[in-house]
């Protein structure tokens, strides 16, 4: 997936980062309900893994799930998620430990750090976690069984960066894009 950087005055509220629009599909909010990998016909199950150390689940490209995220400032503080999906949909509250096609959770991560397991479209980031400088918000899919949906041997998931800097007292912030590839 494209890597989109973008930047915003603290006190301004600005320019979005917006990935790869995609067509959306349902989740609903909740939480995963765990369990060992599991030996679904769905995909391979690939003796590597990814930085968190949970197996990768290999699909071909053709069909592979997709996410695209957008971050936003808001305007009572911190930054809202948006997650658009395609050939995916979160599995709902309670589903079965096994993979089925196109199902899962979404991991949020910032700065690599794994902020929540989502089951939702969206997010609100609280301003603490994304203070002055420049920071890498992911998202990446994970099948029910805990294993990452991959393609060609790497995490389906999507990188936007965002920077936060000092208000520009001279005259009216600005947001500025430069789009970078990064899977």
């Amino acid at each position: 997936m494209p890597r989109t950087s973008w930047t915003r005055r603290t006190l301004a509220v600005l320019a979005a980062a917006v990935l790869l629009p995609l067509g959306a599909a349902g989740c609903a909010s909740g939480h995963h309900g765990g369990g060992g990998i599991s030996p679904s016909p769905v995909g391979k199950i690939l003796d590597g893994t990814d930085d968190t150390g949970r197996h990768l689940r290999e699909v071909g490209k053709k069909d592979a799930p997709q996410v695209a995220v957008e971050v936003t400032p808001d305007p009572a503080g911190g930054w809202d998620v948006r997650l658009t999906f395609r050939h995916f949909r979160c599995s709902p509250p309670g589903a079965g430990a096994t993979a089925v096609g196109g199902r899962g959770l979404v991991y949020l991560f910032v700065d690599g750090r794994r902020i929540a397991r989502l089951r939702s479209h969206g997010h609100h980031l609280p301003d603490g976690l994304v203070p002055h400088g420049t920071h890498h918000i992911t998202a990446r899919l994970y099948a029910d069984d805990g294993t990452a949906w991959a393609v060609h041997g790497k995490p389906v998931q999507t990188t936007a960066d965002i920077t936060v800097s000092d208000p520009d007292p001279a005259g009216p912030p600005a947001g500025t894009a430069t789009p970078a590839a990064r899977r």
